[in-house]
Order: structure tokens, then C-alpha cells, then sequence
């Protein structure tokens, strides 16, 4: 998941700090559990793909609404980041 913080903060287990580079990301949101979220996955590629554009670095993904929020999978909103640049040529 990506989490915006004003600073590096220290690694905490399998939770560490990367500073990742200013991108122009393609969006989308995913409602509800994240059991179909490579559905999402794979429609915002599509969509990218038809729009010429091309991964550019990692996904990033931010709970909008997630189960720190609730416990109802239903109402969890997920957006999903994808770096993408114009393929040209």
C-alpha cells in the first residue's frame, strides 16, 4: 500500500519507508473486497494499453475506505495508482 508521509519513518517488520519518484498515474477505484480487486488490475491496464500509455513504475495503491475504516468489505474503496507514460514511436 502507499502512504504518503512528510518524512522517512523508521522500517517497523515488513513496513518500510521508500521515497518513490513524482509520476503521472492512471486511476481507478476499487469497490469492495479486495478478493476480485485483479479485476480493477486489469481494467485500468486495459484502459491504459487503449489510450497508448505504458507502465512507468510501481503501483501504488491507498485504501480510500478500507478494514481499518470498517469491517464491511462492501463499503472498502481502494485506489489503485499506475504510473504510465505515452508510448510514442
Amino acid at each position: 500500500m502507499h502512504v504518503p508521509v512528510a518524512a522517512p519513518v523508521p522500517a517497523a517488520g515488513r513496513v518500510r519507508s521508500i521515497e518513490l519518484p513524482e509520476a503521472e498515474p492512471a486511476v481507478a477505484v476499487h469497490a469492495g473486497a479486495h478478493d476480485a480487486i485483479d479485476v480493477t488490475y486489469g481494467e485500468l491496464g486495459r484502459w491504459a494499453a487503449d489510450h497508448v500509455l505504458a507502465v512507468a513504475g510501481p503501483v501504488r495503491g491507498t485504501y480510500l475506505v478500507g478494514p481499518r475504516d470498517t469491517p464491511a468489505a462492501a463499503a472498502w474503496r481502494t485506489e489503485i495508482g499506475r504510473p504510465v507514460v505515452r508510448v510514442t514511436g
